[in-house]
């Protein structure tokens, strides 16, 4: 059973990744230049955490659902060691 639930995981993952990869990038680029339009600072935490843990990485996506925001959070929460608050900001931020 475990063994199952582990590769369903391993496949959401791979999944959530091509999604991302598959996404023109003006699309996944349009958050991120909202936030940066005329120089501003991000004021939005979650946004600030976001910058801080995942866009070493990542941009911020634009089309996922809050659904798989959650899930793609999870996975990353171990593999970035983000803190629960840190987690719960950037899904504010990413699925408001």
């Amino acid at each position: 059973m475990k063994s199952m639930f582990a590769i369903l995981l391993a496949a959401l993952l791979f999944a959530c990744c091509i999604h991302l990869e598959a996404m023109p990038q003006a699309a996944v680029n349009q958050k991120a230049s909202k936030a940066t339009a005329n120089n501003k600072p991000a004021t939005d935490p979650g946004e600030v955490k976001f910058k801080e843990n995942c866009g070493r990485c990542h941009n911020p996506p634009d089309a996922l659902s809050p659904r798989e925001v959650k899930a793609v959070l999870q996975h990353m929460r171990v593999r970035a060691m983000l803190s629960a608050e840190d987690e719960r900001l950037i899904m504010k931020f990413l699925a408001p």
